[in-house]
């Protein structure tokens, strides 16, 4: 890791490729070949807010009068570069939202401050911006934070033993390596 104190001609250097307008990762590259050292892109950046020169709005320029770095660590113009294959967008249909799985079962719409221990925590509502989220309220299923109902609209489809099978194998995971 470089120190953070710089070199003077370092920050002369700094200061001369970012007034050409070069990224930092092509300002350490240039100083790092021009002075022998490992500055980190991080490293010039930190040090370009030290000095004051970063953070300051650059002007859009055209692909065609960005700078680059040659071989020796100078600027020159980068060759514009257009793109080959003009693709058309495809089409894109608006599609219907698909109905949600619902159950047949009117909530209570109790805050989260306003639910007891052994009531349906299933949420409702949030969709919209600032809708309040409220929740079922309806009594557990036993061994659950859902009542009946919302307990087997969360299930995933197959049985508890297809379910239960990334149980089964982080058991057998952690055997194998115990």
């Amino acid at each position: 890791m470089q120190p953070t104190n710089w070199a003077p001609e370092h920050s002369d250097a700094l200061r001369e490729y970012l007034a050409h307008r070069l990224s930092f990762l092509e300002v350490a590259t240039a100083i790092n070949e021009k002075f022998k050292t490992a500055y980190s892109r991080n490293a010039v950046l930190g040090r370009a807010k030290r000095m004051g020169l970063a953070g300051q709005q650059k002007l859009e320029l055209p692909a065609c009068a960005t700078p680059c770095l040659d071989r020796l660590g100078e600027s020159r113009p980068a060759r514009p570069s257009t793109a080959r294959f003009l693709w058309p967008l495809p089409a894109i249909e608006k599609t219907e939202t698909p109905k949600l799985r619902c159950v047949e079962i009117q909530p209570r719409h109790l805050s989260v401050v306003d639910l007891e221990r052994a009531e349906c925590r299933y949420p409702y509502g949030g969709d919209e911006e600032g809708e309040a989220i409220t929740f079922c309220g309806h009594p557990c299923h036993p061994g659950s934070s859902y009542c009946t109902p919302h307990f087997h609209l969360s299930r995933g489809p197959g049985t508890p033993s297809e379910r239960a099978a990334h149980i089964v194998l982080l058991r057998v995971t952690a055997a194998a390596s115990g």
